[in-house]
């Protein structure tokens, strides 16, 4: 091989080696802005959806890393920082990553400081071949009503029993007594007691269930408030005449609120009613009337026996009653403050108490007032 081949030859050598070099250099730097962990990134149109979701969405990688969150799931306190913040829902995710099925289940996510537990449902699916998409609702509520409605039938069953049993045993001693004509009147005359209670008793269900929803009025019309303070005082006329009892009423008149008459008047009669029943003889309840500038005031003041302050939080609960031994003479049922907050809360309005125990008590029902129109 000549000088000139030898030249070239090792040109065309020290050209080769340089590419080869200059092409590894160039792969390290991209290494190096690209790393093999990089995860590509979330398709957009499933950013595009997470966004708008009103449920709680997550997207991870398949190391744990959050990539995309909902913003009820932040709001949910679903994730911390990029982390999950419940150790049962990346478990979850771990079964899903082995083998690609997708799971449902329910869970409870722990209370933080700033918010309580939540019950969830969680559906867990993979979203390609590193991501994992978590979908949670929110059943809190739900569970919540649940419980509640269990409750009241458990409840209704026990107030229920004791009216059928008493009017049972009254007629098995009018049965017995068949030759004593005092026995039987004074057995039926307790007979037709118990009967009117268990009457109220139902009838009082009958009205939680239709309110307990809390549904806003699909017609609100203008409810004159005189009529209906006329009708409670005029309800309870002859129990408080026989007792003694003065109920009178004052404050402003001719005034409206807007929401439904016959709503209205049971709240306010049963704000009346429980003032005659629970004050003591021969003295007097007072039932008023205040405009404000968005709402009218109805208060109901008496006498009786107060609340004390650790049971004023707990008197709107169902069937709950303040001095349980007292509700059989006074014919309570425990629902009829429970259906005063409920006509107050589907009117968007409220109920406020004031009491001192011995010395009596104030219920203030607020409902939104109809304005007068000006006069052109």
């Amino acid at each position: 091989m000549t000088t000139p081949q030898t030249i070239l030859f090792a040109l065309l050598i020290g050209l080769f080696v340089a590419g080869v070099v200059l092409a590894f250099v160039l792969s390290e730097r991209q290494q190096q802005r690209i790393p093999d962990s990089a995860e590509p990134p979330v398709p957009p149109g499933v950013a595009a959806v997470l966004s708008v979701l009103r449920s709680s969405a997550v997207v991870v990688n398949d190391t744990d890393e959050v990539l995309k969150a909902s913003a009820p799931a932040y709001a949910l306190g679903l994730v911390q920082g990029n982390r999950f913040r419940d150790d049962d829902l990346v478990k979850v995710v771990h079964q899903v990553r082995r083998d690609g099925q997708i799971r449902e289940t329910e869970l409870v996510i722990a209370r933080t400081a700033s918010a309580p537990a939540r019950h969830v449902t969680a559906r867990v699916a993979p979203l390609g071949t590193r991501q994992i998409l978590v979908l949670v609702e929110d059943r809190t509520r739900e569970r919540r009503v649940e419980a509640i409605r269990r409750d009241f039938v458990a409840n209704v069953s026990h107030e229920l029993k004791t009216p059928i049993g008493a009017v049972r045993i009254l007629a098995e001693a009018v049965q017995d007594a068949s030759d004593d004509p005092e026995a039987v009147e004074r057995f039926a005359g307790r007979m037709i007691i118990e009967s009117e209670r268990l009457a109220r008793l139902v009838q009082q269900i009958i009205e939680l269930s239709r309110l307990q929803g809390d549904d806003p009025l699909d017609e609100p019309l203008p409810v004159e408030v005189d009529d209906i303070i006329t009708t409670a005082i005029d309800t309870v006329a002859i129990d408080a005449q026989s007792r003694g009892l003065s109920v009178v009423s004052s404050g402003d008149r001719g005034l409206q609120v807007i929401g439904n008459a016959e709503q209205i008047a049971v709240a306010v009669g049963n704000l009346v009613a429980n003032a005659v029943n629970y004050s003591p003889d021969r003295s007097a309840v007072l039932v008023s009337a205040r405009a404000n500038d968005d709402s009218v005031d109805i208060a109901i003041t008496d006498q009786g026996i107060g609340i004390p302050q650790e049971e004023i939080d707990r008197i709107f609960e169902r069937f709950y009653r303040v001095d349980p031994a007292r509700h059989r003479s006074t014919g309570g049922t425990g629902l009829g403050l429970s259906i005063v907050k409920h006509v107050a809360a589907t009117h968007g309005g409220d109920i406020r108490v004031w009491s001192v125990e011995g010395q009596g008590s104030t219920f203030t029902l607020s409902l939104p007032r109809k304005k007068q129109e000006a006069l052109p």
